[in-house]
């Protein structure tokens, strides 16, 4: 959440003063990326994070971390010197729930953000049923049962008997199947949608696959198995409700270390599995971030795992590189971003 603000605050925000409650748009319109400093706003949002009230020069003020498909934006509401009142405002709404903000949007130090004052804005939960939940986190892009086939289709490729049964322990599960199709591949990088972890794995095993025909002194079973491993543990590191969310779990582990965690214990599990066959399972889920400082305890350090590390990391940056570029709103020829630095538009 970002820092307070100065104790002055009144004349950004007389423009939303004779802003009149509203019905509950029937369709979200507004979204956070299109929001500009100045706009009045009258739309709905998940509240992501909450921080309570405190004091400042003229009253009581508290901030939100509000999201939709879009992004994510601060909001501050600016109450008046009634704690009791603004409480009630802060504790009448839950992280996750959907409220519909009235307020105005500004800058604070190089960010847009949301203000509501007590006086002239209002910010209330609404019902569920009221909602469509693609307005704020975006459905699967690719038919998950597509997704699944194809996912099923390479682990039946593999011809290794012990690695096929590891795949098996998890892609043959009921419950893991439905938690793995439903999981998001980031919170707001790439695959940040529902779906889109198994979208991304099939992307990271099929980039494997081609190079593996390209390189025949690869062990394509091992890669196969270990491109559609890489990034299980995601299942328990994200929960996603009107948002995608990190779980404590995922906050305090991540989900490298998770899903490392899930090979060995299905390794354990099956019987049977040799021992470095095992310790390649989990040191290509250990290795797939490639970099110490990218998250990954270990380098990769055998072939098949170095393969996983550039597959996964070129499909996560080539999606955001594409992203970039369809999303850019100039006429210029380039647009920087402070990834990639500048992108040529043309």
């Amino acid at each position: 959440m970002g820092k307070e603000l100065p104790l002055a605050r009144d004349n950004h925000i007389k423009s939303i003063a004779n802003l009149s409650l509203m019905p509950v748009p029937q369709k979200k319109e507004t979204f956070i990326r299109d929001i500009k400093s100045g706009d009045p706003v009258c739309s709905l949002f998940s509240v992501k994070e909450k921080r309570p009230p405190h004091k400042y020069a003229k009253g009581f003020v508290f901030e939100l971390l509000l999201s939709d498909r879009s992004g994510e934006m601060i909001l501050k509401y600016w109450g008046s010197n009634d704690q009791a009142a603004v409480t009630k405002v802060y504790e009448s709404f839950k992280v996750n729930d959907v409220v519909q903000v009235k307020g105005c949007a500004s800058t604070f130090r190089d960010r847009v953000e949301l203000a509501v004052n007590e006086d002239g804005g209002a910010i209330a939960a609404v019902p569920r049923a009221l909602i469509d939940i693609g307005d704020f986190v975006e459905r699967p892009k690719v038919d998950p049962e597509k997704l699944m086939t194809a996912i099923n289709k390479l682990v039946r490729s593999v011809q290794d008997p012990q690695l096929r049964s590891v795949l098996a322990h998890f892609f043959q599960d009921e419950e893991f199947v439905l938690r793995f199709r439903e999981a998001p591949g980031s919170m707001m990088l790439h695959c940040n949608w529902i779906g889109g972890l198994a979208e991304h794995t099939l992307k990271v095993a099929q980039i494997c696959d081609y190079i593996a025909s390209q390189y025949p002194d690869l062990d394509r079973d091992l890669l196969i198995a270990g491109a559609l491993l890489h990034d299980i543990g995601k299942v328990e590191e994200y929960s996603v409700g009107t948002n995608i969310d990190i779980t404590e779990d995922g906050m305090l582990r991540g989900h490298i270390v998770i899903g490392a965690e899930m090979v060995a214990r299905a390794c354990e599990d099956l019987g049977g599995i040799p021992e470095r066959m095992r310790l390649k399972l989990v040191h290509m889920v250990l290795s797939s971030h490639g970099e110490l400082e990218f998250g990954s305890p270990k380098r990769p350090q055998f072939p098949e795992a170095f393969v996983v590390s550039y597959a996964d990391d070129l499909d996560a940056k080539l999606e955001q590189f594409i992203k970039v570029k369809k999303e850019a709103r100039t006429e210029d020829p380039w647009v920087y971003d402070k990834r990639f630095g500048n992108v040529f538009l043309r």
